[in-house]
């Protein structure tokens, strides 16, 4: 099983982490997901491309990149739902 990690930006509360859950459990492909509110971060295990996990969470309002893309020093913009 593949599993990828990705920065979550936004994520302020359990209902940011709910809503980051049900995103990546509706793609294709997607085994297993568990999302890290404290470290900002969602694993995913499966078959899954990045750039679609990428972009379900930004049709959430929540920016996200591949752990492995992330440039030192780089703060990604913060947003979020309706606590942020």
């Amino acid at each position: 099983m593949n599993t990828q990690v990705f920065r979550v930006s936004g994520m302020t509360c359990g209902n940011c982490v709910r809503h980051v859950t049900q995103a990546l459990d509706a793609l294709p492909g997607v085994e297993e997901v568990t999302v890290d509110l404290a470290g900002g971060s969602a694993t995913v295990a499966g078959k899954v491309e990045p750039a679609a996990v990428v972009a379900a969470l930004a049709q959430e309002g929540y920016p996200a990149e591949p752990v492995a893309n992330q440039t030192a020093g780089a703060a990604p913009a913060r947003r979020g739902c309706c606590c942020g």
